[in-house]
């Protein structure tokens, strides 16, 4: 039995509230044979489009005299509920399925981040609907939002993405886990909060997922870290001719190519990142980046990429 942090990326989430419940059934599936195998599972997930379409609707209504305004902490709370809802029901449902009796439970998650972090200055993390570059200009001087183009898509709102210090609600996560529950935890990174002197106080940003699930993951002394992801492997010189599939990596290979730039900023660096520190905490972790429909092909070595300390492939 292992225990393991799974961070599930957007792919495994939806666009709205119908689809997004239907492709959660298909993440349940894939995610209770974990379950069924013995190991302790924590899932987190991202957010940035929900908590983006969250927080354009509530400043929408606002404008227009029906609703107070939301701040965008609170945005990020909801999405946590929004989303974790639909991970529960559908995680309950399978389990139902298979016969299986274990509780599901979503803890709203509250990460500290420290104020005076650089990426208060910095906004880079996309989040809500892509526009064009005119109706961002727009939204940008009614409401002094700040848009970047994303990837050649369009142009989204970005907001700061510190880096996560402190999960608050560490030890309520670590006993329910210890209580054979499934649980669902560190939403969109967790609602980012600040320690002041009147206690903590939330603060507009968007934490990267795959960070705080490996802070997660590490806390909780977790055996394995699993992203996953659009893509099944991670790969060098990707999209050129001489394009390499990274089946096993060292946390110093995976250094080195860092250092050569071969992974995209806004993609899959701050994954690899993310599970660097997770498995530079102890030689007998590792971390495996996949895609979530061929994960069971990852955890019998068939395809993803697994880092560890050391380069040994290691699978539970």
């Amino acid at each position: 039995m292992a225990k393991i942090v799974v961070a599930l990326g957007g792919n495994a989430l939806g666009k709205s509230p119908e689809e997004q419940l239907e492709l959660v059934k298909h993440t349940a599936t894939s995610l209770i044979g974990l379950v069924a195998a013995g190991h302790q599972v924590v899932i987190s997930h991202g957010n940035g489009p929900q908590v983006g379409a969250i927080n354009l609707g509530m400043n929408y209504a606002a404008e227009h005299g029906q609703t107070a305004a939301f701040p965008f902490p609170e945005c990020g709370a909801m999405s946590q509920g929004y989303i974790g809802y639909h991970l529960q029901q559908s995680l309950q449902n399978e389990l139902h399925h298979r016969w299986m009796n274990k509780n599901v439970v979503t803890m709203v998650t509250q990460v500290e981040v420290d104020p005076t972090d650089s990426a208060f200055q910095n906004p880079t993390k996309p989040v809500g609907a892509f526009y064009s570059k005119e109706d961002a200009e727009q939204i940008e001087r009614n409401k002094g939002y700040v848009f970047k183009e994303d990837a050649g898509r369009g142009y989204r709102q970005v907001v700061p993405s510190p880096l996560p210090k402190s999960i608050i609600e560490l030890d309520s996560i670590n006993t329910l886990v210890e209580a054979d529950n499934l649980v669902i935890a560190g939403g969109g990174g967790g609602v980012p909060v600040v320690k002041t002197d009147d206690g903590l106080k939330g603060v507009p940003a968007v934490i990267d997922k795959d960070r705080s699930s490996a802070l997660l993951a590490d806390n909780l002394e977790a055996d394995q870290l699993i992203i996953l992801t659009a893509v099944d492997d991670v790969y060098i010189n990707y999209g050129k001719p001489d394009q390499k599939v990274l089946r096993d990596l060292s946390s110093r290979e995976a250094r080195h190519y860092i250092n050569e730039g071969q992974f995209a900023p806004g993609s899959m660096l701050p994954k690899i990142e993310a599970c660097l520190t997770f498995v530079d905490g102890d030689a007998d972790r590792t971390a495996l980046i996949t895609s979530l429909d061929h994960l069971d092909d990852a955890l019998a070595g068939k395809v993803g990429t697994v880092i560890s300390k050391t380069g040994a492939l290691v699978n539970e």
